[in-house]
């Protein structure tokens, strides 16, 4: 199982319809609806504070929350849809669904990277060049993972590591259906530097003796 599933906050929301959502944004909320499962569908509200915040920390939708409304049970959700104001584009109402422990969903799980101070490529002076911190996969709601893996032992200068060589957590697959790069170790900028000037050097030299 992951780390901590983030908590978020919400209250009942008394009422349906247009009258009661401006009631709520008019008291600083934003209103809300939670729907799957078992249960019936829930009306909530949401601090708009809080909510403007989690939207502009990003991938508020590929995140998975536990939803904790008071004399309700805590329940896991993940968003399905924000409605935003045409012109200011502000939340002005968001969407949960509840999901199940064996439910699959698309998160995105950061990588770590192991032993990069025994890598060769970094003690020789390369540079670790992250492509992807996070890899998004297809995991279960009762499993995730907290994170990807990738073992630097034995990697040299030019070395690039890709999805297809890191052991993906138990049950977990990724959601593109190729091999693409995590990260890199790149040549030191002195060395990069010192063999982009070798190139100008050797092309110089062939321009001269062909003009000979």
């Amino acid at each position: 199982m992951a780390g901590q599933i983030p908590d978020l906050i919400a209250s009942v929301r008394t009422g349906t319809g247009k009258g009661a959502a401006r009631q709520s944004r008019r008291e600083g909320n934003v209103p809300g609806i939670v729907f799957g499962g078992e249960a019936d569908p829930l009306p909530i509200n949401i601090s708009f504070n809080k909510l403007f915040s989690l939207l502009k920390a990003g991938r508020f939708k590929s995140t998975l929350f536990n939803l904790k409304v008071e004399d309700h049970d805590d329940v896991r959700v993940i968003c399905r849809d924000v409605q935003r104001h045409t012109v200011k584009d502000l939340p002005t109402h968001v969407d949960f669904m509840r999901l199940r422990r064996t439910s699959q969903i698309n998160l995105f799980i950061p990588v770590e990277f192991l032993n990069e101070d025994t890598c060769p490529g970094l003690k020789k002076g390369g540079v670790l060049s992250l492509v992807r911190p996070e890899v998004e996969l297809v995991v279960t709601a009762g499993d995730i993972p907290e994170k990807i893996t990738v073992d630097l032992a034995g990697l040299e200068v030019g070395d690039v590591i890709t999805i297809s060589a890191v052991e993906l957590p138990k049950g977990s697959k990724t959601t593109i259906d190729r091999d693409f790069v995590i990260a890199n170790i790149a040549a030191p900028s002195g060395l990069r530097s010192a063999d982009n000037e070798a190139g100008d050097d050797a092309e110089e030299a062939e321009i001269e003796a062909e003009e000979a």
